[in-house]
This record gives structure tokens, sequence and C-alpha cells, in this order.
């Protein structure tokens, strides 16, 4: 299969991911900004989620600039992390409409951990085939630290939904702010090529 299928189909399911959310928003039935406001939880879920999507959307990008063939094992892996993000939009809805309960919590957290796992398949997958000389290669491959930490970050969500929800929300924001800052290495060496 051609590179640019595999891009074009992660591309379009991605581009849904974030529309379903986005449509998850109900318009409010009043006309004062009280009522607006009154939906701030859904706001803030969809925010975190957007955000979350895109990170995944500009990582996966990179990744796929490493890709020279695409074989069944990268197909499955790409697949398997689709389908962890496709269910974002319900993780989001639910905690969301919960106005962030404890319960709605954990399921983004593992929903969270589980898209980040299977990244970090797709990354190894997609290594082993690729130049292990090649700088965008070896840039990826620095990234350990960060999925390390934004691991642990996930999975300490779920204790903290249960002792202070917005102990969970650090734990997001700072997952989210670990890859929201460009790595220099990957900018530099996607320049290179």
């Amino acid at each position: 299969m051609n590179k640019n299928r595999l891009e074009a189909f992660s591309d379009g399911v991605l581009a849904i991911i974030i529309t379903i959310m986005v449509l998850e928003i109900k318009v409010p039935h009043g006309a004062a900004w009280s009522d607006v406001l009154a939906q701030w939880h859904i706001f803030v879920s969809y925010f975190i989620s957007f955000l979350f999507v895109g990170i995944y959307w500009g990582n996966h990008h990179h990744l796929l600039h490493t890709v020279k063939k695409v074989s069944s094992g990268i197909l499955l892996a790409n697949l398997n992390l689709l389908f962890w993000l496709s269910l974002m939009p319900f993780a989001t809805g639910w905690m969301g409409e919960t106005e962030f309960a404890p319960n709605a919590i954990v399921l983004y957290a593992i929903n969270c951990v589980l898209c980040g796992i299977a990244y970090t398949i797709l990354q190894r997958i997609i290594l082993q085939c690729a130049d292990p000389n090649d700088k965008l290669t070896i840039a990826i491959r620095k990234q350990k630290p960060k999925v390390i930490i934004s691991t642990v970050c996930g999975l300490l969500a779920i204790p903290f939904a249960y002792v202070n929800p917005i102990l969970s929300g650090i734990c997001f924001v700072v997952l989210s702010g670990i890859w929201l800052i460009p790595d220099k290495n990957i900018e530099r060496a996607i320049n290179e090529e």
C-alpha cells in the first residue's frame, strides 16, 4: 500500500473524530450568556479532547515521515491507534455531560493511556522498518522520556479522579503540554530531509 493512502485515511478518521466531538455540543435553549456558560464543562471537555486529537495528528504526521513502505503490521497498528482515538468522542461526551464525575474521568484517562500505548506500538513497528541512522528516526527515538511522563500522568489521573478531579485535570494539562510543544529534534530532521 502507498503511504499516501495511509495518511489520507488516518487524516480523514481524525477529522471525523473532531467533528463528532463538536457536534456533541448542544445549542442552549435560552438566549442569555448564562445559558451558554451553564455548559462550561462540555466546552472544557471538548477543548481538552480537541487538543489531544490534534497532538496525535501532528505526531502521527511526523512519524509517517519515516515510513518508506507500508507493511501489514503498520496497517494493523495504525488501525489500533485509530480505534482507541475513535472512542475519544464517547469519553469526552460522558465526561462533559457528567460535569467531570470521577467515573467519567477514569474512563477518559484509561482511553488516553490506551491511545498512548497504541501510538507507542505503531511507533515501534514503524521504527523497526526505518533506517536506524536516519535523523528523523533518531529524533523520534529520543521521545521516550515524553512517552514515560505522559503515561505516568494518564495513570495518575485515574486515582486522582476519586481524590479530587482537579488533580486529574492537572495531569491532563501536563500530558498535553508535554506533547503540544513541538520537538525541535524532529523539526530539524524534517527540514534536513
